[in-house]
């Protein structure tokens, strides 16, 4: 082969790799393109159609310009308007189209230039807000809704003037971060967790509210041998579904905050650690939670336990735990995929006894019920056969180095030493 014919063939085979590269980058990368493009088999085709004028809207004054399409940017609504009084507004409705066969999302959206005189809103038909994220899936029409109005609350009138300005949206190639506009309400007993996470991180929480403060459970099968078969039938329930601005004091515990779910029986038994005390970290309470043998078996036996599609939506949890009765010690922080309750977190206690009690909260649920020291009985839980029992708490004594607080059979607080075995009823995070 000649040395003319070898560069040739070389440069085709440049050219093809470029080609080929620039087609996988747009395909995996975010795709902006405000219009229509054809890349391989797929089309890329976003544009607005379809604009209606409120029919109640401020009359048009001479030189406005009522909304059309832009004509060089299918994606923009340009319109003049003059706004003179308090009320006046103008609203027009537009169809958004993804004829393509790529899901698109929001990226950017806006009306620049609006005065301070005026208010706007973006939504679509329904009344649901414009979000960034947003998904529009290929073959999908939304309608979007934008008013503009004279604000009704102003001191002093401004003069009137003609506002000229647009409406746009800018699309992207719909990723994992993609938000499904409208997320239905999920019931907790059946929906799969998937459902039952989208529905909270949508706001969609009425039916999850409900079903915390009717104490709903479900049912979850546990493989607790881990032999391959989930053949113990245990229950799940809602304990919190709030996020106040508590949570995000620093050196605050996650344990209380956010979608916390919890076993609503005992699951099985299990000592503390595995000596009453010595003085050694990991003995009594010395080293609180993180030290414990507890830890380690519920988040290695009883995780592993759990179905795939629960344990794959759990999340990490940042937990802070008492230093007990170990002087000169501060508090505890670990992270965590399970965790037991703290004294706080079941009773809302404020005493001395533990004292990470101020690095956390009462839980939803049990603050729901009014549950103090004094009004325990919610916090029976009982085994898998029906009896009431003692369960863990991860709250390590400050008053003796051997012991952590426990919940009695009756739901008021126990002490019990560390080498104890006694009932275990885990909790866990699956959202913010």
């Amino acid at each position: 082969m000649t040395y003319q014919k070898k560069k040739k063939l070389t440069n085709l085979l440049i050219v093809c790799l470029l080609f080929i590269g620039i087609v996988y980058a747009i395909l995996t990368a975010n795709l902006q393109i405000n219009g229509t493009a054809k890349i391989g088999g797929n089309t890329w085709d976003i544009h607005f159609n379809n604009i209606q004028i409120n029919e109640n809207s401020v009359a048009l004054s001479t030189g406005d310009s009522a909304a059309t399409i832009d004509p060089e940017n299918n994606c923009k609504v340009d319109f003049e308007v003059t706004l003179s009084l308090p009320g006046d507004f103008y609203e027009f409705t537009v169809d958004v189209v993804n004829s393509g066969t790529i899901d698109g999302m929001v990226q950017t959206y806006t009306i620049p230039n609006v005065p301070d005189y005026l208010d706007y809103t973006i939504t679509y038909a329904d009344g649901m807000s414009l979000a960034q994220n947003q998904l529009l899936s290929a073959g999908a029409t939304e309608t979007y809704k934008v008013r503009l109005e004279f604000k009704n609350d102003l001191e002093e009138l401004p003069d009137a003037e003609t506002l000229s300005t647009s409406f746009e949206v800018t699309y992207v190639q719909a990723d994992s971060s993609a938000i499904p506009v409208r997320v239905p309400e999920a019931d907790f007993a059946t929906d799969s967790w998937d459902a039952i996470i989208a529905a909270y991180n949508a706001g969609k929480k009425t039916n999850l509210q409900a079903a915390m403060e009717a104490g709903t459970t479900r049912e979850v099968n546990l493989d607790l041998d881990n032999d391959g078969t989930y053949e113990t039938t245990a229950h799940l329930r809602i304990a919190n579904l709030s996020t106040p601005a508590e949570c995000s004091t620093t050196g605050f515990s996650q344990s209380a905050c956010g979608f916390v779910i919890e076993f609503a029986d005992v699951i099985t038994t299990h000592r503390m650690n595995p000596s009453y005390n010595n003085g050694n970290i990991g003995t009594g309470n010395v080293g609180g939670w993180p030290a414990s043998e507890m830890r380690t078996y519920v988040n290695s036996d009883i995780c592993n336990a759990l179905p795939s599609d629960l344990k794959s939506v759990i999340i990490n949890t940042t937990v802070v735990s008492g230093h007990g009765a170990t002087s000169g010690e501060t508090n505890f922080t670990s992270t965590d995929k399970l965790y037991l309750l703290s004294r706080r977190e079941v009773w809302n206690y404020t005493g001395s006894y533990d004292t990470a009690q101020g690095q956390t909260r009462q839980l939803d649920y049990y603050a729901n019920l009014g549950v103090t020291e004094s009004n325990y009985s919610v916090a029976i839980k009982k085994d898998l056969s029906g009896t009431a029992t003692i369960w863990w708490l991860r709250s390590a004594g400050s008053s003796d180095p051997a012991i952590f607080f426990s919940v009695s059979t009756g739901g008021g607080w126990n002490i019990t030493t560390a080498n104890n075995t006694i009932g275990v009823s885990p909790a866990f995070r699956i959202a913010l």
